[in-house]
């Protein structure tokens, strides 16, 4: 298993004028994808509902979904986390280590009372990104 430091250093940023979301590509070949405000929040969490995959959002409000779409190596949640916590108005108002809660899709759901781009979660697990991570990733882009 790679390092998630090693991993983050091969990360390549990929955006194009027809995507949807952030897309983001590891060394590893793992894909996953960042919404950019509310709305895509809502749109890329409600099409992964139900499924297996995992999905990253920071415990304090105002961050990216991250939805890996398909995870080859475990350190690739990790990487992922460190990707969320970046995006993540906490980082950007902060700039200190930050808890990113992992999920899968079927630990999701969505109720009617529920503002756009909030979602129940019923079970995560977390992990805290240290600030070296998130500013050795700022680096590397």
């Amino acid at each position: 298993m790679a390092e998630p430091k090693k991993i983050l250093k091969n990360c390549k940023f990929m955006v194009e004028k027809k995507m949807k979301f952030r897309e983001f590509l590891l060394a590893t070949g793992t894909k996953f994808l960042l919404g950019k405000d509310k709305e895509q929040n809502e749109a890329l969490v409600k099409s992964f509902i139900g499924k297996n995959n995992f999905i990253l959002h920071t415990a304090s409000p105002g961050s990216p979904f991250c939805v890996i779409e398909k995870m080859i190596f475990k350190g690739d949640v990790h990487a992922a986390a460190v990707v969320c916590a970046r995006y993540s108005q906490d980082w950007r108002d902060n700039k200190k280590d930050i808890i990113v809660n992992v999920f899968t899709g079927k630990d999701v759901y969505k109720s009617k009372i529920m503002p756009i781009g909030t979602f129940g979660v019923k079970k995560q697990k977390k992990i805290i990104v240290k600030k070296k991570e998130i500013l050795e990733f700022e680096k590397s882009k």
